[in-house]
């Protein structure tokens, strides 16, 4: 059993309101966070990092992992323009197995020098690709939940599969492979059903996803009242249903037996929030890409305080940045806007809720699967992140917790090392 301790300024979040701040000495033992001391533990080697702010690792529960190479253009298309233009024609090339393994070389790359130690990522409709992002992620150390796209419908000719049948037997192919490589319920990196969203998976295909969740035990991703637009079609495609999330959960894709993650819930109305909380649906709140497409704002204080399943999503390439401390930021600033333009009766997040949303929030995903993340707790998985924040000092001396939002908000800080799952990455 591997046993270390750390040394720094542990600043975690116990509750949303909460920002625990303590100085002194981390215990790791087998991948776990053992006790937290004052004094340094006898007879296990120390990485000494004092005087650094150290976080959990984050978790970000949406983002794309093919659409990082084009991140930061088009950042002035609505979200089906957007799509059209530039989403679907770079996805397909993800056919190719040389440039899919180069695409993911370089995604890959920079989550393990983000602040990302687990995510949730949508792959494209390719089962080798899929395969080739997942076997990647697993020689990072990352902890990942992957998914191979489902569409059969409303997307160009060269990217679209060429019947439910068709996408359902690759889907099947696919999770088999993952049995076969130990990967389907065991490992950091594991399959998720991923419809890409209602518009471009029909019916049959939807029904037989949700078979499949089902038959391998596996859970599901998917967006959710995103755009008005978007929102109008899914009602014009499924005339029987009573909002969006219907479209889902009549195939068993929104929560209850089969964990969910929803990205974005914008527009949600009282009957899918309802449903999303008796169904435990894992909303993922990602600002930046709501500002860069044009969606809206989510109501994200109200789903955090009001009990709904909730954290932060990149959505890489929507959103412009795979740094989650950006995205703590925005979260913020669009939660003002909120407030000061659309609910005055909801008070804008904090920093510390932003941050329970980046580690303890997400992180409660991954506790439908047995394990604990987003705290230094004994017990929970040793993800840490320890924060370089020498280039923000200034002639003033600054608290932890102003420490902490000068890195969000300044973007000039870096990474001096991290942990996943016990293991420093770097």
């Amino acid at each position: 059993m591997e046993r270390f301790a750390v040394k720094g300024i542990f600043v975690d979040t116990p509750t949303p309101n909460t920002l625990r701040v303590r100085d002194g000495y981390m215990l790791c033992e087998d991948g776990r966070c053992g006790a937290f001391r004052e004094a340094a533990p006898a007879g296990v080697p120390v990485y000494d990092h004092s005087g650094q702010i150290i976080t959990p690792g984050f978790v970000d529960l949406h983002l794309h992992a093919p659409q990082y190479s084009y991140c930061g253009t088009a950042m002035d298309l609505e979200l089906l323009d957007w799509l059209q233009q530039y989403t679907y024609p770079e996805e397909s090339h993800y056919a190719d197995a040389d440039y899919a393994r180069a695409g993911y070389g370089y995604f890959v790359r920079d989550l393990t020098h983000s602040a990302t130690t687990r995510a949730c990522i949508f792959g494209t409709l390719h089962t080798d690709a899929t395969l080739e992002l997942m076997h990647q992620l697993k020689a990072a150390g990352l902890s990942a939940f992957v998914g191979k796209l489902g569409m059969d419908r409303n997307s160009p000719d060269f990217y679209r599969e060429s019947s439910p049948a068709a996408g359902l037997a690759e889907t099947r192919r696919w999770l088999d492979t993952c049995a076969d490589e130990h990967m389907l319920h065991d490992g950091p990196v594991r399959p998720m059903i991923t419809p890409r969203f209602t518009p471009s998976a029909s019916d049959e295909y939807m029904k037989g996803l949700g078979e499949l969740a089902a038959e391998y035990k596996v859970p599901a991703q998917s967006h959710l009242s995103e755009n008005p637009s978007e929102i109008e079609w899914v009602a014009a495609l499924c005339p029987g249903t009573k909002y969006y999330g219907e479209s889902y959960s009549r195939y068993g894709l929104f929560g209850g037996d089969v964990p969910t993650v929803m990205a974005h819930c914008i527009y949600s109305g009282e009957e899918e929030c309802a449903a999303m909380k008796a169904n435990r649906v894992m909303i993922a709140h990602c600002p930046t890409s709501n500002e860069n497409v044009i969606a809206g704002i989510a109501p994200a204080a109200k789903y955090l305080r009001g009990g709904w399943r909730i954290g932060l999503g990149s959505d890489v390439a929507g959103g412009h940045t795979l740094d989650l401390f950006a995205v703590m930021a925005a979260a913020v600033q669009v939660s003002k806007l909120r407030w000061r333009y659309v609910d005055q009766s909801e008070a804008p997040l904090t920093m510390t809720e932003a941050l329970y949303l980046a580690t303890v929030g997400g992180g409660e995903f991954w506790q439908d699967f047995g394990e604990q993340v987003g705290l230094f707790e004994p017990g929970y998985a040793f993800d840490a992140l320890v924060l370089d924040d020498s280039h923000l000092r200034s002639l003033r001396s600054f608290t932890p917790a102003e420490r902490l939002e000068r890195y969000a908000y300044l973007g000039k800080g870096a990474l001096s090392a991290k942990f996943a799952q016990g293991k420093k990455l770097f």
